[in-house]
């Protein structure tokens, strides 16, 4: 209906009063509409990293001020009383001494060149000696047969191939930059003509990736394996450009185990592909996203890290108490779990059923204070709209088990910050990079990616790992004994 908002005064006398009343409910209408709107732009300008999903690099200039969802301890920063430090130590027997001799007394100028020392104090420096390549020839002999007269010639190493060429142990570490330390190519290149004064190409780089690829299948399909038979794995996903088309990183890992893989699609389709949700028979530690709950063969538990930042920014932005007492109860638990005696797996029955009624009584309080409309627009198709805190209560009313699965078993974390670690840095990745020109490049990367942080999970020397693969003796992890085939 179109308003007459330019009517005179008079003009609006004479109107009857049905046609004034319409008028009103329209303008009612209009200013409920542009309230809402208005709304939902201050909350989108209200979001940052602190109270919502954001990552930090979209704060922007302007900062936030930084404040802990973590609860004061009492306790002072730094190392506590009874911690063991950890600094370098000296060794029984050094490469290399220099003794700084005393030829003359300071004070009254005796020559003491012939007075023998009966005490040294010991100062050791670790540093790294000069670095340079070393050059191995390798000379395959020349012979005639003097009995058939045919020529017979040595043969090389299956890996020496060229006239001259770089070695494993050179290209190893081309890997190791390009992959972990997340350097482009030809900073790679760079980075090692300044360590050892030759600077190898591309090619170099692009070899080794393929090389190891393919030499760490069987340690892939591993991972792959023990991660469907782990007790508790956790899952995230994040955006990732490939051949300038936003496709989906999906993440699926454990404490000793990590699994990337690359797909188009955000939802069940790349969990799919991903091929370990469809079979998982533990719990699978997530955000809220709809797509994981699709997967009945498994448990799932959500991430109450996500909850807290949402509940911070209902505190911050519509000023209820119940978000803030919610948010003090999850940690309230969350403290009692860690408090626990290492041989309990659970809370004692009466604490959960305290707990519960805490919940339900937070949750009743949130609902009322976030009424559903009364008069509901007309029923359109996908998800009905409502205000972030509706949404936020829906979601811990009607998934009160996954949110508190936690303290039902305490195999299952309160958060999943392994997974977000483990996305991190492959978005550092992209932020370096920009984006991988082609679908080879970033499975390629997902796949080295899997084997590196999956090494490093075990403490294991990463450019070893690499260079072991190499020679076809690739990282195998065996969290799980006895896996079938």
């Amino acid at each position: 209906m179109r308003l007459p908002t330019d009517m005179s005064p008079d003009q609006l006398e004479q109107m009857d009063k049905e046609s004034l009343l319409a008028i009103i409910i329209a303008l009612q209408k209009q200013l409920a509409e542009q309230a809402a709107l208005i709304q939902e732009l201050r909350d989108q300008l209200a979001k940052n990293s602190r109270n919502s999903g954001k990552p930090p690099s979209s704060d922007g200039f302007k900062n936030p001020r930084t404040r802990s969802l973590r609860r004061k301890t009492g306790r002072q920063s730094g190392g506590q009383k009874g911690h063991e430090g950890h600094t370098l130590q000296m060794v029984a027997q050094p490469d290399h001494i220099e003794q700084h001799n005393v030829t003359r007394c300071p004070y009254c100028a005796t020559n003491l060149k012939e007075i023998v020392s009966d005490e040294y104090e010991r100062r050791q420096v670790f540093d790294i000696p000069p670095v340079r390549l070393t050059v191995t020839e390798h000379q395959a002999e020349s012979k005639q047969c003097p009995h058939c007269r045919r020529r017979i010639k040595g043969s090389f190493p299956a890996n020496v191939t060229q006239p001259v060429q770089y070695g494993p142990r050179l290209k190893a570490q081309a890997v190791y930059l390009n992959n972990y330390q997340l350097l482009p190519w030809a900073r790679t290149c760079e980075v090692l003509g300044d360590f050892y004064g030759y600077t190898p190409s591309e090619a170099l780089v692009l070899a080794g990736n393929e090389a190891l690829t393919n030499n760490i299948e069987p340690t892939l399909d591993t991972i792959h394996r023990q991660l469907i038979a782990a007790d508790v794995v956790h899952f995230d996903e994040s955006g990732m450009r490939v051949e300038g088309r936003l496709n989906w990183l999906h993440v699926a890992g454990t404490g000793l185990l990590t699994y990337y893989s690359v797909h188009p699609k955000r939802g069940k389709e790349g969990m799919v592909a991903a091929g370990i949700l469809p079979q998982l028979d533990g719990f699978a530690v997530h955000d809220h996203w709809r797509s994981y709950f699709t997967f009945d063969n498994c448990r799932h538990t959500l991430s109450n890290v996500h909850h807290l930042r949402e509940l911070q920014f209902i505190v911050d932005q519509y000023e209820q108490t119940w978000a803030e007492d919610m948010a003090g109860l999850l940690l309230d638990i969350k403290a009692e779990v860690e408090a626990a005696q290492p041989e309990q797996m659970t809370l004692p029955v009466d604490r959960l059923t305290h707990f519960e009624k805490r919940y339900d009584a937070l949750i009743e309080q949130g609902l009322a204070a976030n009424p559903p409309p009364t008069n509901p627009p007309a029923k359109k198709r996908g998800r009905k709209k409502q205000s972030p805190p509706k949404n936020l209560l829906d979601r811990l009313r009607d998934r009160k088990r996954e949110v508190l699965a936690f303290m039902y078993d305490f195999h299952v974390p309160f958060d999943n910050n392994l997974a977000e670690r483990d996305v991190r840095m492959v978005k550092v990745k992209q932020k370096v990079s920009g984006a991988f020109r082609t679908r080879k490049g970033a499975e390629t990367f997902c796949a080295i990616r899997s084997y590196i942080s999956t090494v490093r999970k075990h403490g294991v020397n990463v450019i070893d790992a690499i260079y072991d693969a190499f020679f076809g003796n690739p990282f195998m992890p065996l969290v799980f004994e006895g896996l079938p085939e």
